[in-house]
């Protein structure tokens, strides 16, 4: 573990307990935890940050993916296809990153969310009501689609620049499923568990992971990530739709600073 002080530690546990809530609720716990990360271990290289944040962050996803799963019905094999061609785009992403500047990308990104956020909130019933017959029948047209697109695309996106990653697949699946937003961050937190498995295998190989560190920093982020995941059964749709708003906002900050500040 690095030479790091106790309020560090503290501070980074904590980031690690709010990330996991934020990410069972709607994703994009990264968007906490990362930056906290980078800050609080400066002189860390980036690589071993960026595989800690993966071991930690897998089992606070995987935690706040078995509450839901005990408690509503998810479409748990439609979810793990959709994890594979996730994790399979994420490669690709990888691989084109090295010739793509994502100072090109962010601007983009940042009209697509604030385009995602105005549709939310001009829509209220976005969401917030299952497509129950849907639902019950998935067609293949729409598995198909999921798979290719919410997998495959938001996979690539992933891949190639990262940022924002869990409310995507929140908005995707949604969209694309006709689920609610409590179902769809469920499922969500199924294709992270795949996605965020390769990344850590691939970082684990390269001896980028501080396992203690993790291992410490991992009981919060399990904690805060299932009782985010409890929080979000209970409260509904509307609940988890607030949030959403708040991660797409702060996501649209994050993206201008790195773009501009």
């Amino acid at each position: 573990m690095p030479d790091i002080s106790l309020t560090t530690l503290a501070l980074l546990c904590l980031a690690a307990l709010l990330a996991g809530w934020i990410d069972a609720v709607v994703g994009g716990g990264g968007l906490l935890l990362l930056p906290a990360a980078l800050l609080g271990m400066p002189h860390v290289p980036v690589a071993q940050i960026l595989g800690t944040n993966k071991a930690v962050a897998i089992v606070g996803t995987t935690g706040a993916a078995v509450t839901y799963v005990r408690k509503t019905p998810v479409p748990v094999w439609t979810a793990v296809r959709i994890g594979l061609a996730a994790l399979a785009g994420s490669m690709g992403g990888a691989f084109f990153a090295a010739g793509i500047s994502s100072e090109v990308l962010r601007p983009v990104i940042m009209v697509v969310l604030l385009g995602v956020a105005a549709f939310v909130m001009f829509r209220p019933s976005f969401g917030t009501r299952t497509d129950e017959a849907g639902r019950a029948a998935l067609s293949r047209a729409r598995i198909v689609t999921a798979i290719v697109l919410v997998g495959g695309g938001i996979g690539f996106y992933d891949g190639l620049i990262g940022p924002g990653t869990g409310t995507f697949l929140v908005l995707a699946l949604t969209a694309v499923l006709h689920l609610d937003l409590v179902t769809a961050s469920a499922t969500a937190k199924i294709v992270n568990v795949c996605t965020n498995a390769g990344a850590l295998a691939m970082f684990a190989y390269q001896g980028h992971v501080l396992w203690l560190l993790a291992a410490i920093m991992a009981v919060f982020n399990l904690t805060g990530g299932m009782v985010g995941a409890r929080m979000a059964l209970s409260k509904g749709a509307e609940f988890v739709r607030g949030v959403l708003l708040v991660v797409v906002f702060s996501l649209v900050a994050k993206l201008a600073f790195d773009q501009w500040a």
